[in-house]
């Protein structure tokens, strides 16, 4: 069995995480080290997730309850969570699926003067074009947050320089992972103060907590070779459980219950440290091995319908296609040795306030109906990309019988 995705962290990384936790050092040193490599003093926060970081500032803009937020149809469902408990409401925002990017006319029909913040997702390793969001935000006097969390490709992009607060994520599934850690670029460095400030009264993260975290993930990276990862599934057949239910849940960022009490947290040195040397260190060329084998597949998949296919910016950090029976493709493709996903567990699309009868997202939600995730990354081969093809075509051919 392919897995469905290999965790972008080395061994050595995972054992310098690990020594990190054993070794000494200030919180404060290690959190100006990591925000002085993402931009100029006083431009960057570090928090322990995106998710921490949209908390702590939607609680420092305060803005009036029952305020709006424009908001991609499709996100993560926390964040509309996280924008629900500061009293806001979360207006979804309809979007290209070609190109993955919100639709300008829909933008504008969905603010009203309850508006108070724009929030844009770039998604599945796409990056949509953001000027005529921002002229659009400037006319209406909009804060703009540029969620960037499965955006990040090692080329100096850290946002548009004109985003209000672009948001970027280092968590267990993401690109140069440090198996958490959000960075927050602000444009005003005022904001960035009171940000700062407000994160502060969190408790930090354990370093215990943290030195586990490399330990569970290392686990699963170890199960991720194909010869143990097929070992895993058929074990997860013999007692009757769904092995796709176990690898979603080990992979989500935030599990169980006190959800705030878990994001109101401030990093711990050892992420703060790892973080910063997975940047220095990591390469762009390893996300252009991974653009290599994305266009492969794509090119091997005649008339297949793929999220994203026009988007001018595209790292592929994952790779979704759309079908009329994704959960029957999904189930043939594990019987091929392939391991699709859904993946629709953290991710999903907003839905409409009730007083919006007219503000329905139907591309998003066709989207999120159809979507599947094919475990194309950089341990496939051009065999195995084939190979993958030619099972979803076996699987249509018999659809079409």
């Amino acid at each position: 069995m392919i897995p469905r995705k290999r965790l972008d962290i080395g061994w050595l990384d995972l054992l310098r995480g690990i020594a990190l936790c054993l070794w000494p050092h200030k919180r404060a040193t290690a959190q100006q080290r990591i925000e002085a490599i993402w931009g100029e003093k006083g431009e960057t926060l570090a928090c322990l997730s995106v998710r921490s970081g949209f908390d702590a500032l939607l609680e420092t803009l305060d803005f009036p309850i029952g305020s709006e937020i424009a908001m991609s149809a499709i996100t993560i469902g926390d964040m509309s969570r996280i924008a629900e408990e500061h009293g806001l409401v979360p207006v979804p925002v309809d979007i290209d699926h070609q190109h993955l990017a919100v639709d300008p006319e829909l933008l504008v029909r969905a603010l009203t003067p309850k508006t108070r913040a724009l929030v844009v997702a770039h998604l599945f390793g796409s990056r949509m074009d953001m000027e005529g969001i921002l002229r659009l935000a400037r006319e209406r006097e909009l804060l703009v947050i540029e969620d960037c969390a499965q955006a990040y490709t090692a080329d100096g992009y850290t946002g548009d320089p004109q985003t209000d607060v672009s948001l970027f994520s280092f968590g267990p599934i993401k690109t140069a992972t440090a198996l958490g850690g959000g960075l927050l670029r602000f444009r005003n460095r005022s904001l960035r103060a009171k940000v700062a400030e407000h994160q502060k009264k969190w408790p930090a993260q354990s370093r215990t907590r943290f030195g586990r975290r490399l330990l569970k993930y290392g686990l699963l990276k170890f199960l991720s070779w194909r010869l143990f990862y097929s070992a895993f599934t058929s074990a997860c057949r013999l007692v009757g459980r769904h092995h796709d239910e176990i690898v979603a849940a080990s992979a989500r960022g935030v599990t169980g219950a006190d959800f705030f009490a878990k994001i109101r947290q401030r990093p711990s040195a050892p992420l703060l440290a790892l973080l910063a040397c997975r940047l220095r260190g990591y390469h762009a060329r390893r996300i252009e091995e991974r653009v290599d084998i994305a266009r492969l597949v794509d090119s091997l998949l005649d008339g297949t319908e793929r999220p994203g296919k026009q988007a001018r910016h595209h790292s592929h950090w994952i790779f979704p296609i759309m079908h009329p029976d994704p959960d029957g493709l999904m189930r043939h493709l594990w019987k091929c040795g392939f391991d699709a996903t859904r993946g629709t567990s953290s991710l999903c699309a907003i839905a409409a306030p009730p007083d919006r009868p007219g503000g329905g997202t139907p591309e998003a939600d066709r989207l999120m109906r159809q979507i599947l995730f094919l475990p194309v990354h950089t341990g496939l081969s051009r065999e195995d990309a084939e190979r993958l093809a030619r099972a979803i075509a076996e699987f249509d051919s018999m659809q079409d019988k």
